[in-house]
């Protein structure tokens, strides 16, 4: 399955755009099961938001592709009823950026129980949906965690943006520069044995959040975990986010693009459910695309150099166990690691070149 949802500006002049894909992990296929991400943009004259959730999908949360799909409503209804009063949202925001973010946050978590509770109460669980669970286990299960769900959303406007986060996924930016930075890279607010999630009593202090006000970035990006988790390395991720903006003065070969990537990576990578949604300014985007393709060219020059010199410890490593007389079945597991290192060069390399063959695009 493929969700594809863009919304543009219904008049004036559109100075935001964006896109956004989700496509079915292939061990979801695999299984029968359902997709657990979601995924929307809002583009207005005025601003824009992008966002991604993904459903935990584990037996207790048996109905968290409901929840993903909630959580995109409750931030698109909670952003767009802040800006439906630009003038008030700005100059609350400016004054104070973080006391506005903390109160759009509490206001979706109220928003998504809202969704969850009126889904729940008009759609009965059939004793299908709870095979799993043992009669003692779906009595004590709260309603939320049905539905639990991660989320991810950022949102720019003429005068600044920010970014809310919680659970795992990634948002990057892509600076004016052209450098690209992830605003928020460790969920240091939850306990390693926890999953941050939507349907957390204490959701709200579980949420990870920046912003900017002025020097807006060219665009920002937000994904769920199946994406970031198909790279190798930071850097080719980052990387693969700069050459996806810099191809987006073709949004209609983007978009194909950008679909027949995801299906590849999860098929080839993650396996898992893959979302990616991003917006921009597109008269920034217009100024900076040629500076953007250039650094491309610069950004595969030097995932070479890294693929290489991991190519070249691993061979060394090799090496010194040969001399010592300790390869055995050692050898085998070496050789194997070594060809995914060329595996992943292969993959994570965002080569230009082949951006033309729409079947291993974005590579």
């Amino acid at each position: 399955m493929v969700s594809f949802q863009i919304f543009f500006s219904t008049g004036g002049i559109i100075l935001f755009n964006g896109l956004n894909k989700t496509v079915i992990g292939a061990s979801h296929i695999a299984a029968g099961t359902v997709c657990q991400d979601w995924s929307a943009v809002r583009i207005k004259d005025n601003y824009s938001i992008a966002i991604v959730a993904d459903g935990h999908g584990s037996k207790k949360h048996f109905r968290s592709d409901i929840g993903s799909k909630a959580a995109v409503h409750a931030v698109c209804d909670t952003i767009e009823n802040l800006c439906a009063n630009m003038q008030l949202f700005e100059s609350a925001f400016i004054k104070n950026p973080p006391d506005v973010i903390k109160k759009i946050q509490k206001r979706i978590i109220l928003c998504w129980n809202d969704i969850v509770n009126n889904y729940h109460n008009a759609v009965p669980v059939k004793p299908e949906e709870t095979q799993k669970l043992t009669d003692e286990e779906y009595k004590n299960l709260k309603l939320e965690s049905i539905y639990g769900s991660t989320l991810i959303a950022v949102c720019m406007t003429t005068h600044f943006c920010f970014g809310i986060q919680l659970g795992d996924g990634s948002m990057v930016l892509v600076n004016d520069d052209g450098s690209t930075v992830m605003p928020i890279e460790d969920d240091e607010s939850c306990p390693a044995n926890l999953t941050a999630s939507l349907c957390n009593s204490n959701a709200l202090d579980m949420f990870n959040s920046f912003y900017r006000i002025g020097n807006n970035p060219i665009a920002m990006l937000v994904s769920t975990d199946g994406l970031y988790t198909s790279f190798g390395s930071k850097e080719s991720f980052e990387e693969y986010n700069h050459i996806i903006v810099s191809q987006l003065d073709n949004m209609q070969r983007s978009e194909t693009m950008i679909e027949n990537n995801l299906k590849k990576r999860t098929c080839h990578g993650s396996q898992d459910d893959i979302s990616l949604a991003l917006i921009f300014n597109t008269d920034v985007l217009d100024y900076m695309i040629d500076t953007l393709k250039l650094q491309v060219n610069e950004n595969k020059y030097e995932a070479q150099k890294r693929a290489a010199a991991d190519k070249a410890k691993f061979e060394k490593y090799k090496a010194k166990l040969i001399k010592h007389n300790q390869m055995f079945d050692k050898e085998e597991l070496l050789e194997k690691k070594l060809q995914a290192i060329d595996e992943r060069g292969n993959t994570d390399e965002l080569d230009d070149d082949e951006l033309e063959d729409e079947t291993v695009s974005l590579e």
